[in-house]
Parts: structure tokens; C-alpha cells; sequence
């Protein structure tokens, strides 16, 4: 019989021992995560540990056994056997034995009760699984900050080791852009191994900037920043009622928050002059209309020059006719909702179809 009951609690001394129940005994496997602070265990967890005529523990370096003793519990740190276990348990009425499983669930003894349970020419127990503490939501990412301490730490990756923000952020923007085509692909499995590689430049420049003399901070402080800035930025949601409600309300809710927490001078800080051309345009033109000014476009022609554009007039195209007519183009898209990186990233990948389509049709290369 498999129980999961929710509901954590810190250790008490309280004795809470019952009788037991009469009956052919009971074997409890007790697994715990080493995710959650040892120590807070589920109400059902502490009960049975309380109620138990015996305890026991494979593994003496179990995080657990400190706070079981301190709350007056005798475990014995043993190792027996599935047909041990199965004959103490069975050998008294209402007699309860648990197992606190090790760190690997003590795959060995679980296949060893499961082949005598099936075995149907024995009297086996009531068996039990009772999870005495769980995985919460995003508890894998306590994971990952372990591995990459490791891999950080003196004994871990030589490589790893010597790595700084400055050498990473090649990584950082190819981890970036595959995600981008794993988006486009519409690949799923693709997807979540992207998003695994993007996190992970974010769990190794964190850890890095524990390390700094001066100005040290964590992961836990970048999930800190984050967290207090969305709750900030969404007053709608953690906020009173008369927060704004629509998108347009809310996106210029959040473009003044935002202006308020960096205490900008103008609406063109904090766009980055490195982001891809297209998108910079784009968003500069976006923020100048947002901040209410008059900026007029460019205007090196009504339309930009196309392929079927006369000989002579193409000939009049240089740079800065050229970057004229690509920032208008850029802010119609913007006016229009288009992004017009994505828009062009999406008419080279047809073109780069087409390119694979001539290709064989025209049939091998020449040499």
C-alpha cells in the first residue's frame, strides 16, 4: 500500500506513541529528500516513526538520523535483509518496523520485497511506502546549483575553474540564439534541452560572482532581484484594485515602474547598442513614442528600393541610404507589432529553403 500525504513539521520530543493495531505487522519504507531541510518530515511521518517498534538505517551518514535521535527515536543503523525485514515485521501482532531508505531508495531491498510479495507462498506484512518529505516545484534546480558548486570548487573541472563572465559570454549568446531556432523549429525535445543550456549559463556566471573580493552575490540573490522586481512590475496581480488591467494599460504601467526604479535620464538607456541591428532600431523607435517625443524618421525615400528598382537609381544606393531606409522599415514593423529581426530571420530561413530547393533540383555540385 502506497500512502503520500502532504503537510511538513519540524521534529518534537512529544511522545506520541499508540498501540498498535493487531494484525500480521506492518513494514514501512520511510524516503525522504535530501532537497528539503532534514528535519521537517510529514505529520504521518513523525507518527510512525514514534509509533514503530523498531527503526532502521543503512546509511550512518543519513542527514536525517541527528534530528530522528534528538526527537527520541532509537534508529539503529543496519542493513538487513528483504526476508529479515519481512519476518521481524511479521513476527508480532500489530508490530511495526520502518526502514528510513537511503539516499538511492535501497533499490536491493525494494526488489527484494517486491519478489517475495509476488512470490504468493508467503505471509508477508502490510507493506508501506510513506514519503516522509517531497520534492516542491523547481526542486531540481538545487540540484543544479550543487553540480556547478562542484564543478567550480578546488577538485572540480580544471576548465570550469578558470572561466570568468567575460569568457562566457561568447557561450551565453550561442546558447541564446539556438534556443531562438529551437523556437522557430517548433521543436519540443529540442526546447527543453536549450532552455537547460541557457539556465546553466545563468547558475555558472552566478557562481562565479560569489567569488568576487568586493562584491560578491548568488544565485539566491539573483532569484531575490527577480522575484521582488516581477511582484513590483505587476501590480495588477500583487497589487490593489485600479491597477491597470488591459496589455496596454499594463505595458505602460511597466515602462514606468521601470523608468522609476533605474531613475533613467532618457528613454534610450538601457538599450543595449549591441543587440542585432533590426531589433535596436526597432526598439529605440519604440521608446521615443512611448516618451511622448517628436522624432522624425529619416526620409531617403517613400519606399526602399526593390529588385525591380531602375539600374540607375540603385546605383545611388549607399550606407547611409541604406541604414535610412532599413530604420523605417524597422519602425513600420514596430508600428504594425511586427519585429522585424524575426521578420527577416524568417524570410532568410525561406530563402535558405529555396537555396536547398535549387540545389536539388540542379543535382550534385560540380567539383
Amino acid at each position: 500500500m502506497v500512502r503520500v500525504r502532504s503537510g511538513l513539521v519540524a521534529a518534537s520530543n512529544d511522545d506520541t506513541r499508540e498501540a498498535g493495531t493487531p494484525g500480521t505487522g506492518r513494514l514501512v519504507l520511510l524516503t525522504t529528500t535530501h532537497r528539503i531541510a532534514p528535519g521537517l518530515l510529514s505529520w504521518p511521518a513523525w507518527k510512525v516513526l514514534h509509533e514503530a517498534d523498531r527503526v532502521v538505517c543503512s546509511d550512518p551518514e543519513h542527514p536525517q538520523l541527528p534530528y530522528l535521535r534528538e526527537a527520541g527515536i532509537a534508529v539503529e543503523t543496519a542493513a538487513p535483509t528483504a526476508r529479515e525485514l519481512v519476518d521481524d515485521a511479521a513476527s508480532g501482532e500489530g508490530r511495526t518496523v520502518v526502514v528510513v531508505s537511503a539516499a538511492d531508495g535501497d533499490p536491493a531491498l525494494t526488489d527484494g520485497l517486491a519478489r517475495i510479495a509476488g512470490s504468493g507462498r508467503d505471509t508477508v506484512p502490510e507493506l508501506e511506502l510513506l514519503p516522509g518529505s517531497y520534492d516542491l516545484p523547481g526542486a531540481r534546480l538545487l540540484d543544479l546549483v550543487h553540480v556547478m558548486d562542484r564543478l567550480r570548487s578546488p577538485g572540480g573541472c580544471p576548465w570550469d575553474a578558470q572561466q570568468t563572465h567575460a569568457s562566457l559570454v561568447k557561450y551565453l549568446l550561442e546558447e541564446a540564439y539556438e534556443l531562438v531556432e529551437t523556437i522557430e523549429e517548433d521543436d519540443r525535445e529540442a526546447l527543453r534541452e536549450e532552455l537547460g543550456d541557457v539556465l546553466l549559463q545563468v547558475l555558472f556566471h552566478s557562481r562565479i560572482a560569489e567569488e568576487h573580493p568586493d562584491d560578491p552575490f548568488s544565485i539566491d540573490d539573483v532569484a531575490g532581484g527577480i522575484v521582488d522586481k516581477l511582484i513590483h512590475r505587476h501590480p495588477h496581480v500583487f497589487g490593489s484594485s485600479g491597477a491597470p488591467t488591459t496589455p496596454a494599460e499594463i505595458e505602460q504601467s511597466w515602462d514606468r515602474l521601470k523608468a522609476q526604479e533605474k531613475q533613467r535620464e532618457s528613454v534610450t538607456e538601457g538599450v543595449p547598442l549591441g543587440r542585432p541591428a533590426l531589433a535596436l532600431a526597432a526598439k529605440l523607435v519604440q521608446r521615443a513614442r512611448r516618451g511622448g517625443l517628436d522624432v522624425p524618421l529619416p526620409s531617403p525615400a517613400a519606399e526602399p528600393l526593390g529588385a525591380e528598382a531602375p539600374a540607375a537609381e540603385a546605383e545611388g544606393l549607399d550606407e547611409e541610404r541604406t541604414g535610412d531606409l532599413l530604420l523605417v522599415l524597422a519602425a513600420r514593423a514596430a508600428e504594425h507589432g511586427i519585429d522585424p529581426e524575426s521578420a527577416l530571420r524568417a524570410a532568410a530561413r525561406r530563402y535558405r529553403d529555396a537555396v536547398l530547393a535549387a540545389e536539388r533540383g540542379a543535382g550534385p555540385a560540380a567539383g
